[in-house]
């Protein structure tokens, strides 16, 4: 029986990554990575990421499906692009229509790109023989992006785009990604560090660095725990939103600042516990995703099962 292979492709404000994903067991072969700017300055980034599938179908004749996650809003059909804020020049594009178009005998399926990391969490995980069949995904990275598996499928909500769990109300005035996205991390932290007077190893002259914020933590340094508490509290208090609303007790936590899990989970568990009941309490787990950097690609091949 020959082997399915589907190509996944994980666009992202950086970089676009692609590669041939084994159906059965999650392998990655002819990974690339390109450059988001560069496609950009050409102004025809669709025609950038076409041509680019192109060389993958000619290299790989034995694939038919593609699957894609793109960080944003789309058509509940999922054929058209409606807020992508990283490349807003693609916005309102009918992208399905168009790789259609170009190739005829090939199936598209795209899907926001936390949808996606969450599928693929589900399909690919090393654990994948114990992932429950409801759970929540939430990515921490730039933004704090979300997703909900329910019954084994994505919730899409009333209008295709729920699970946006960064723009929920947070503290300051602000929405949750514009306290704990990144960029806004590091501001706190370097504020945080200007008014701190104790001993520790983070810089003061505001270069603070994730890395260095994780590191620091793992030392024990009382400056860089406080920073990863009030990380975990914000992220805690918008979690028992999600269990109460969706009734969903199983949570992973996935993204590029996930390294930061061992760290943010004693102060959001401290926020689950003081809100939630024990009917919740006793069913309820918090475990760190697995599949790392290759989320995002992973989950976009899920979407051709």
């Amino acid at each position: 029986m020959p082997t399915i292979e589907y190509l996944g492709i994980d666009v992202g404000g950086t970089g676009v990554k692609m590669g041939i994903v084994h159906a059965d067991t999650g392998q990655i072969n002819n990974f690339q990575s390109y450059d988001t700017a560069t496609w950009r300055e050409s102004n025809h980034f669709l025609d950038r990421l076409a041509d680019a599938i192109a060389l993958h179908l000619y290299q790989h004749k034995n694939v038919q499906k593609v699957g894609i996650g793109l960080p944003g809003i789309l058509t509940k059909d999922r054929r058209t692009l409606i807020e992508i804020t990283a490349i807003p020049e693609i916005d309102r594009s009918p992208m399905i229509d168009m790789l259609e178009k170009r190739f005829p005998e090939h199936t598209f399926f795209m899907e926001n790109d936390a949808n996606a990391a969450a599928l693929g969490e589900f399909y690919f995980s090393p654990e994948k023989s114990n992932m429950p069949e409801d759970f929540v995904f939430i990515t921490l990275g730039t933004g704090v992006g979300g997703a909900a598996v329910i019954d084994r499928k994505i919730f899409l909500g009333g209008d295709g785009n729920a699970m946006e769990p960064g723009h929920v109300p947070s503290k300051n005035g602000k929405v949750l990604e514009r306290n704990v996205g990144k960029k806004e991390l590091l501001q706190m932290a370097n504020r945080m560090r200007a008014e701190y007077t104790g001993e520790t190893s983070l810089p003061s002259d505001g270069t603070i660095s994730t890395t260095a914020l994780v590191v620091a933590a793992e030392k024990g340094d009382a400056l860089a725990q406080a920073i990863w508490d009030e990380v975990g509290t914000l992220l805690g208090d918008m979690l028992v939103s999600l269990i109460r609303i969706l009734d969903i007790k199983n949570i992973f936590i996935g993204g590029g600042l996930s390294a930061s899990f061992d760290f943010i989970v004693p102060s959001m568990e401290k926020q689950l516990n003081y809100w939630l009941t024990p009917a919740y309490l006793e069913k309820l787990t918090i475990k760190k995703a697995l599949l790392g950097n290759d989320a995002g690609l992973l989950g976009a091949a899920s979407l051709c099962f």
